[in-house]
């Protein structure tokens, strides 16, 4: 039986995830798929740079359509990319803040792994900074206890209130997972969209 407590986090842990996947899409790039964010309701999705290949590019938007999608930038270091499509009043994921991430705090990965749209894993944050095991890598991670899937890549990392905090990456040992934080894919777009 569930205590009053547990049935209130549940269910805001489930709006959390609702409110975080009507800004979820699924990108398509000919050779494989992943997940991509919906960050400004114009049409400008953020994804993984390992996610697009140099091929045709097809965005499937939460509402079923699919569009052509433009890059504009990609950042293999940071892992990041930019892409645009043709559509308006998009819904935009509401952002979070990174930098206030405590080891514990729990946090939802969002995304399509083996096609199974809008799929949660959630766990809680082990760390944000520079992997260990990646000493040479472009910047900061949120390392989190859960496992990424293939199709997680590029989909929100959300905390409790469905706020993106990251950009799911990769795996990091069997029940670790990477994502980009918002500030890092914030200074990605200024530098790619302003030059």
């Amino acid at each position: 039986m569930m205590t009053p407590l547990l049935e209130q986090l549940n269910g805001e842990m489930a709006a959390a995830v609702e409110q975080a996947r009507r800004s979820l899409v699924q990108i398509q790039n000919g050779r494989g798929a992943g997940a991509g964010t919906i960050w400004q309701a114009d049409g400008l999705i953020v994804t993984n740079a390992h996610v697009v290949g140099p091929g045709r590019i097809t965005v499937t938007l939460p509402d079923g359509r699919s569009l052509p999608a433009r890059l504009l930038a990609r950042d293999s270091q940071r892992d990041l990319a930019a892409l645009s499509i043709e559509a308006n009043n998009l819904p935009a994921i509401s952002l979070g803040k990174a930098r206030h991430l405590q080891p514990g705090q729990w946090v939802m990965a969002v995304g399509h792994p083996w096609g199974v749209k809008g799929a949660v894993s959630a766990g809680a944050v082990i760390a944000v900074g520079v992997p260990p095991e990646l000493p040479h890598s472009r910047g900061e991670f949120i390392q989190v206890g859960l496992h990424l899937r293939p199709g997680h890549s590029g989909g929100p990392l959300v905390d409790g209130q469905g706020r993106l905090v990251g950009i799911n990456a990769m795996i990091s040992g069997p029940e670790v997972g990477l994502a980009v934080p918002v500030y890092t894919v914030k200074a990605f777009l200024r530098e790619a969209l302003t030059s």
